[in-house]
């Protein structure tokens, strides 16, 4: 049977998975918990790595080489990017890239990339769009851009003008890279904190409870019609 790891960057957001879960066991690796159990009956590995790219795609490297997961879903909140996206709806990243790192990095040199973009999993991607069509919640699919910012207003039209993200979060990308040069199906299941008419960190404060519930729903359910 397939098995998941579910990764997260706070704790905040790790924590409505937890009671979602049959944890059997918990591990310390590398200053990390790594929760393993079961949802919805698919054996699954839970882990918060911290914020920023770095810790995540430590995380995600940690998940397939020491807990053999056949999948990663990085879950949580994000900032909304385009005008379209409110409070609380949920991005599904259909491909992530760095808003903050020049484009010929990744595709002159390791890892060699056709372009800027890592390309989400598709069959993760179709157990999404399925899911997508059960829930009254509002749920979008497009790009996730990733940065070591916090993105307020000024800096909101730069990343706009050059790839019109529908999200902005500081994991997604580095989480995709890590599972990219492994070979290991990907998704990001990202839901709203904050938008340029609700902006900055106390907005995100205020609303990141809530939000990660709302990803952490989905992510199960999109799970469910995965396994």
């Amino acid at each position: 049977m397939k098995k998941v790891g579910i990764l997260c960057a706070a704790d905040t957001e790790l924590a409505p998975f937890l009671p979602c879960m049959e944890i059997g066991r918990v591990t310390e690796k590398a200053m990390l918990r790594f929760h393993e159990g079961n949802v919805k009956g698919l054996p699954a590995v839970a882990v918060y790595s911290g914020v920023c790219k770095v810790n995540a795609a430590l995380a995600a490297e940690l998940l397939i080489e020491i807990f053999g997961v056949d999948a990663v879903v990085n879950a949580g909140t994000a900032g909304g990017m385009d005008p379209k996206v409110r409070l609380y709806d949920t991005v599904i990243a259909e491909r992530s890239f760095y808003h903050d790192v020049a484009g010929d990095i990744l595709t002159e040199f390791h890892p060699w990339m056709p372009s800027v973009y890592f390309p989400s999993d598709g069959e993760l991607l179709s157990a999404a769009r399925n899911y997508a069509e059960t829930t009254a919640r509002p749920i979008l699919f497009g790009t996730i851009a990733t940065g070591e910012i916090f993105v307020g207003n000024r800096d909101r039209e730069r990343i706009l003008r050059r790839c019109s993200p529908l999200a902005v979060d500081m994991e997604t990308a580095g989480v995709a890279h890590a599972c990219y040069v492994n070979g290991v199906p990907f998704l990001a299941v990202r839901s709203i904190t904050d938008t340029g008419e609700e902006s900055g960190a106390a907005a995100f404060e205020r609303n990141c409870a809530k939000a990660a519930e709302i990803a952490a729903e989905v992510t199960v359910g999109l799970l469910e019609a995965w396994a």
